[in-house]
């Protein structure tokens, strides 16, 4: 009897001192690489494992979904994204604002322990960040799927979730590579209506992944490119002569009332006589307010590349 008693006050002992031992070993805080309010690269210590988040990128709430943290969002801007309302209109979970104005005193309410912000607010990013650490990721220095993975993994690390990173990016790289055959030898013009103007955008902004992973050469670059686009004349369009355009319709992805649709903007009678109209080579992205609010996260890389395929691969 005492034999048996001594063996189980050991096993006791031991359970009791690896117990210690677990929760000695879960760190307080990590240290990430995020960005500052002026989109420069810093190290930021986040507290481990935050239970309460508020969400001001849907980029970030994207990745957090895929990862199922979704039941910690204590608040978050609103969006017109279908795969994110059943987090940002969920009983519970208070309005902030937009992901370009937050609501600073609902922040405040919703007593978060991390905020997620995406470039629009990068502004705000000191006055947020008295509230609680402000994690501010990049959306294209890697391209769009090496620093969508990048993303992924750092926002992972935070909640001890790194294992199920590689999972939700199975299939992406055969899809990119089966798109960059196609593209291969081809070019292209990239642009953004918006009010009623055509902007050309270049490799360093949005819609990269057209060129930088997808593979098209991209005309934009050089002398007509900026981070969002140069006003460009369908004159220019003309002179390029390209083989493909891209057109994403910024008015449609932010709901602007009685705006022009892109193709009433670009479809005119100098377009109309170039080969890549009458080839009808002009892919209007299917998906606006993903390309334009979402780049970065993994449902809307999904449907990124799903809009491309359905223009291209299905010819």
């Amino acid at each position: 009897m005492k034999k048996l008693l001594s063996l189980m006050l050991s096993a006791l002992c031991l359970m009791t001192a690896a117990s210690a031992f677990a929760q000695e070993s879960v760190p307080e805080t990590v240290v990430i690489q995020a960005l500052d309010g002026n989109r420069e690269s810093i190290e930021l210590t986040v507290p481990y494992d935050p239970q309460r988040i508020a969400i001001l990128d849907m980029a970030s709430l994207d990745i957090l979904m895929a990862l199922g943290l979704e039941d910690r969002v204590v608040g978050s801007a609103s969006s017109s994204l279908e795969y994110v309302q059943s987090v940002v209109t969920a009983e519970g979970v208070d309005n902030l604002g937009t992901i370009k104005t937050a609501d600073m005193e609902a922040v405040m309410a919703c007593e978060p322990d991390i905020i997620f912000i995406g470039g629009r607010l990068s502004g705000s990013y000191d006055t947020l960040s008295e509230i609680a650490p402000v994690v501010y990721l990049p959306t294209t220095d890697e391209g769009t799927l090496a620093q969508t993975r990048l993303n992924a993994d750092t926002i992972a690390s935070i909640f001890g979730k790194e294992a199920e990173v590689a999972a939700l990016f199975e299939g992406f790289d055969a899809r990119i590579e089966a798109l960059a055959a196609f593209a291969e030898g081809k070019n292209a013009i990239v642009g953004l209506c918006t009010s009623g103007s055509f902007n050309i955008l270049g490799s360093d902004g949005r819609c990269s992944i057209i060129s930088v992973e997808v593979g098209f050469d991209n005309l934009g670059d050089g002398d007509v490119t900026a981070t969002h686009g140069n006003e460009s004349s369908f004159e220019l369009v003309v002179e390029l002569d390209p083989d493909y355009m891209f057109v994403l319709d910024r008015d449609a992805a932010i709901g602007t009332d009685g705006a022009q649709l892109a193709k009433e903007i670009v479809e005119n009678e100098l377009v109309m006589d170039t080969d890549v109209y009458k080839d009808g080579h002009i892919v209007y992205l299917e998906n606006p307010t993903v390309w334009y609010t979402a780049e970065g996260g993994i449902t809307a890389l999904d449907i990124m590349l799903g809009d491309l395929e359905g223009a291209l691969l299905a010819e």
